[in-house]
């Protein structure tokens, strides 16, 4: 019986539908929160949407603050300016606005904005969240605008270390969001690059952890499901970036996969993590890069289990036939198919892949993949995605 020994956990109230950023305001009180710390990225700032949402706040007569020196990848640096203005500004919670990026660091200010160690101390390794200081962790509301990473359900935030160039993870189960906004309408004005890349992190999530080892049925549930909406909906949605139905279903998967990946990661965010550290990609987009190379070096393990998954989906061949739907829709939303035409310009020598490697051996997320990482199995997953071998 020791193959059903395992620990679950679920996300958080979730306030789901087109219009729902109107009920912020009772949100906040909700969560006792009087004066937020808007914390959105800076592409973002600029557009009508936070106007709207800061209105919103206004005409409710809250205070608040904005803060958007948020990078696509966020690093150190972003975390100790935004903790910097939550602390002399008298925050006492965060509003995080937007995608993964704004979100993992909206979450990370509240959380590190009572802390006194370096937020390297809180690194997702054994019980190092119980360093932590519970009662100085400050409540999160959070509004996701795009359908990808799924942050707002989860009790994580990843962050760069500048010095070492390597993406991080903190967690802590009080970074879990109070409340989730998750409104449709705010991710109707994404760009089709940016649909096509959060959309695609969405699928990996689900796709990973559905494959991943271990007994969790609640999560290889939600995580299928996940994946047929992403099949059905991301090509509507990057084709219509105003078709509200795809919309919303996008952001119901994005969500779904942060759920299920409680369950594990794999290679496809072990290798992402470094390529987005050292090269400064967007993640979503790596992990589509990245996809069919690791099914096809994880074959051995998941057929079966994606044979089951190609039957739900109405899809025929079993493996063979997923596989191809995946390199299909890649083609649909113009991803690129090798590691050498998404970066411009990539050169790597033995040194960076070996560099590559090692960090991808170290990531948090190798230990859910499911045949066992190494540095020599993946350099050579390495080399096929530059090649273009699947």
């Amino acid at each position: 019986m020791t193959q059903f020994f395992s620990k679950w956990n679920y996300p958080t109230t979730v306030l789901f539908g087109e219009g729902r950023i109107q009920e912020l305001p009772h949100v906040l009180a909700s969560a006792g929160i009087a004066n937020p710390l808007f914390v959105t990225d800076p592409g973002l700032a600029r557009l009508p949407i936070v106007a709207g949402a800061l209105k919103i706040l206004d005409d409710a007569g809250l205070s608040y603050g904005v803060f958007s020196d948020v990078k696509p990848n966020p690093v150190e640096s972003n975390l100790d300016a935004g903790v910097e203005v939550f602390r002399k500004g008298g925050h006492d919670g965060v509003i995080a606005f937007g995608g993964g990026s704004a979100l993992d660091l909206g979450k990370l200010i509240a959380f590190m904005s009572g802390q006194t160690r370096p937020v390297w101390d809180f690194e997702d390794v054994d019980d190092w969240w119980t360093r932590a200081g519970a009662s100085a962790i400050a409540p999160i509301i959070a509004v996701p605008t795009t359908a990808g990473t799924g942050s707002e359900v989860g009790r994580a935030g990843v962050i760069t270390n500048e010095a070492t160039h390597t993406k991080k993870v903190i967690f802590h189960p009080k970074m879990l969001p109070v409340t989730v906004i998750a409104d449709p309408e705010l991710s109707m004005g994404m760009p089709p690059f940016i649909t096509a890349g959060t959309g695609m992190d969405a699928l990996a999530h689900c796709l990973e952890a559905y494959c991943a080892p271990g007994y969790h049925p609640m999560a290889d549930g939600i995580a299928v499901e996940g994946i047929r909406l992403v099949f059905e909906n991301l090509p509507k949605a990057y084709e219509n970036g105003s078709d509200l139905t795809a919309r919303a279903n996008m952001m119901s998967a994005a969500a779904m996969g942060a759920a299920a990946f409680q369950k594990g990661l794999g290679a496809i965010h072990s290798l992402s993590h470094p390529i987005g550290a050292l090269y400064d990609t967007h993640h979503g987009m790596t992990n589509a890069v990245f996809m069919p190379y690791v099914l096809a070096f994880n074959r051995e393990i998941i057929e079966e289990r994606i044979a089951r998954l190609s039957r739900y989906l109405g899809i025929e061949g079993g493996f063979d036939g997923f596989a191809g739907a995946v390199l299909d829709l890649r083609r649909e939303l113009n991803v690129p198919h090798t590691l050498s035409e998404f970066i411009e310009g990539l050169e790597m020598d033995d040194e960076r892949k070996a560099l590559i490697a090692d960090m991808a051996v170290a990531d948090p997320t190798a230990g859910g993949n499911p045949v066992k990482l190494t540095k020599e199995n993946v350099l050579e997953l390495l080399e096929a995605s530059m090649e273009g071998r699947v």
